[in-house]
């Protein structure tokens, strides 16, 4: 993603657009293309400890001049109250996101290139600086870091605990300002001369728009300063490791050869289809040894329903095989009374199990990738037990009142959890009750009994497939008598709850269509779809409840409350147009015809993937046109459902990518 100086050099456009790198571990780097920071989370260094339970802001950000000929040329900007300073932007001409963040810096005849990159599989992020001029005297840069060492999801204030040492040597500096936080290295190609000072009321203007703290202090502990020949480069290294780090130059010549891997291997046809490919790598992390998917930048970790939901796009259609089987067992090691931890825990005690749909889109994630990587052996030992157990689970009964009711749909939830992916709360409010039978975990247990069955024949026992075919029967003749609304022309949310039948026209319902192919007749499932496009569908996903219904929030802002209160109640959820292309073309039919249709139902995140966060997919949108970006700048499942059916379903050209 590349843009010009008009964007770069407008201040309000180039705080809304950021960049994303992100280290494989859990850590980042994040910012605006303006230089500025708007969010708490915005930082040069962001590691995790304990791998993704605790992240620690450590380098916020760097305050960068340009000496030469007796001019200081500032490269960063700021925002302080009532003004901005310094305002680097204004020099800025191009910014690209690809192969990592780039700017480039013009004044007069001097051009001078910025990067910053994260190295996969380290705490450790690079700034590396290009004098593009020729025939021009040599140039010192002046770079002061700026420090807090503090919780991600907190803002640092000036304080007298801080630590002001500093462990210098030559060509590296260490700091430490809290004891209960990793130190930080700075390696460097020139001098440092320690001078710490305060930097004071940093405002952070997202922050003020969504209700939090919105500005704080950093402090700086002092100067770096290097020389750039003409024509030359220098880089500076942030770390928080203690080993030894080799020549920076190799490293970033071999993360370079990494992103060139990717791309290589990517989609060429098709735009969307290659910058989603290029998006994947952002989310898959290591955790405790293992491997696992982040659900989104910068807030959120590794939780188990949305891991099973992204596995398809993210892993299995990009070739990463044995990374998704890691996965996989993880998640089928780490069960608890037939559930996947909904919010995974460094400790398995820690991880919460208030999930009624993450044990069956494992079910549905398992299926699919015995489908991709044929590995019988692995899924026949370790994942069928596992399905088993699921299985049991829901039949005899779970937490949380899941369990299998008489007319073979299940049944779950409490009057104080939230069970489904809607599982918004304000205080004790649940802001979309589901308590009862909902329509997508009817679909997802139709589906798992679907793979019970196809299984158990697969690995001889014809005993367990029949039962699970009798089962199936049994729920879809319940689900086809109890869920259609024949006034309405479309599938119930939710029946037998606290609330009788909940009628609101939601998008759950596409999961029916999409997991089951036999869920409805043809003619209920067009008529059902033609409600859900005419209701539900915009150009950047799916809004969560139609704005003909009372309690449609049109827009997703405001304070916590406000905006929890909109989460589920017609904000616009791009992911859920992988469930409602898949149905589409189950329901009419794949062909050329109907995938040229279905193709133009992604378009709108084509233009997105060029604004919020560059080469991501938003979390949420604005139920409303223009359809604001909302939520994280960067989901896991955004990025995955899309490129799962353009290539699954839209059969987009897409070489295998090799196992890592």
């Amino acid at each position: 993603m590349k843009i010009q100086s008009v964007d770069c050099q407008d201040l309000d456009r180039a705080l809304s657009l950021e960049w994303l790198e992100t280290n494989g571990r859990g850590g980042f780097a994040s910012g605006t293309v303006s230089g500025a920071n708007t969010r708490r989370y915005h930082a040069l260094l962001l590691v995790a400890r304990n791998p993704l339970d605790e992240r620690f802001v450590l380098v916020n950000h760097f305050d960068e001049w340009l000496d030469i000929d007796g001019r200081s040329i500032p490269l960063s900007t700021n925002l302080y109250p009532g003004t901005v300073h310094p305002a680097g932007y204004a020099f800025c001409t191009v910014f690209q996101s690809r192969p990592w963040p780039t700017w480039t810096f013009e004044y007069d005849s001097i051009v001078l290139q910025r990067e910053i990159l994260c190295v996969s599989g380290r705490d450790l992020v690079i700034v590396r600086w290009k004098l593009m001029s020729k025939d021009i005297p040599s140039a010192t840069m002046r770079v002061r870091p700026m420090l807090s060492g503090r919780n991600y999801h907190r803002t640092h204030l000036e304080n007298e605990s801080l630590s002001p040492d500093a462990v210098i040597k030559e060509g590296h500096v260490t700091w430490q300002p809290y004891p209960e936080v990793p130190a930080v290295r700075a390696l460097h190609p020139g001098t440092y001369k320690h001078a710490p000072n305060w930097y004071r009321n940093v405002q952070l203007p997202v922050e003020y728009r969504r209700g939090f703290e919105s500005q704080e202090d950093w402090w700086s502990p002092g100067e770096i300063r290097f020389e750039i020949e003409s024509g030359g480069e220098q880089t500076l290294a942030l770390t928080s490791e203690s080993v030894e780090i080799s020549d920076r130059t190799d490293i970033i010549k071999l993360e370079e050869g990494r992103r060139a891997s990717l791309e290589q291997k990517a989609p060429t046809s098709d735009f969307l289809a290659k910058a989603l490919w290029l998006a994947t790598d952002a989310y898959l992390s290591e955790r405790d040894g293992g491997q696992t998917i982040l659900a989104g930048y910068p807030w959120f970790s590794d939780w188990g329903r949305d891991i099973c939901i992204s596995l398809p796009g993210l892993c299995f259609v990009t070739g990463r095989h044995d990374r998704a089987w890691h996965i996989i067992d993880f998640l089928c090691r780490h069960l608890s009374n037939g559930l996947v931890p909904n919010c995974l825990s460094a400790l398995p005690q820690d991880s919460a199990y208030n999930s009624i749909d993450a044990s069956l889109w494992l079910i549905h994630a398992i299926e699919r990738y015995l489908v991709y990587s044929h590995d019988e052996t692995r899924v026949r030992d370790i994942a069928w037990p596992a399905i088993q157990s699921i299985l049991a689970a829901y039949r005899e009964g779970t937490r949380h009142n899941i369990h299998m009711d008489r007319d073979g749909l299940i049944a779950g939830g409490s009057p104080h959890v939230q069970l489904t992916w809607m599982n918004a709360k304000v205080g004790d409010w649940g802001v979309t009750p589901r308590q009862g039978k909902a329509v997508e975990i009817q679909a997802l247990w139709l589906r798992a009994l679907e793979v019970g069955e196809r299984l158990a024949q697969q690995f001889g026992d014809p005993d367990y497939a029949v039962r699970c075919r009798r089962e199936r029967a049994l729920a879809l003749r319940s689900f086809r008598t109890k869920f259609w609304n024949e006034e309405g022309d479309y599938l119930y949310d939710v029946i037998e709850g606290p609330q009788g039948v909940d009628a609101s026209i939601r998008p759950n319902q596409l999961y029916a269509l999409s997991l089951c192919v036999d869920a409805l007749p043809d003619d209920q499932a067009k008529r059902m779809l033609m409600v859900v496009k005419r209701h539900l569908l915009t150009p950047v996903g799916l809004r969560t409840v139609s704005p003909t219904d009372r309690r449609y929030r049109p827009r997703y802002e405001g304070g916590v409350s406000e905006r929890d209160s909109a989460y589920h109640q017609g904000t616009v959820w791009p992911y859920l147009l992988g469930a409602f292309v898949t149905a589409w073309l189950n329901v009419f039919g794949k062909n050329p015809t109907t995938q040229i249709e279905a193709r133009t139902f992604l378009d709108g995140l084509e233009m997105h993937m060029r604004e919020a966060c560059m080469g991501q997919v938003s979390e949420i949108f604005d139920g409303d046109a223009p359809h604001a970006p909302r939520g994280c700048p960067a989901q896991a499942w955004s990025v995955a459902e899309p490129l799962r059916v353009l290539i699954e379903d839209l059969d987009i050209p897409c070489p295998s990518l090799d196992s890592r």
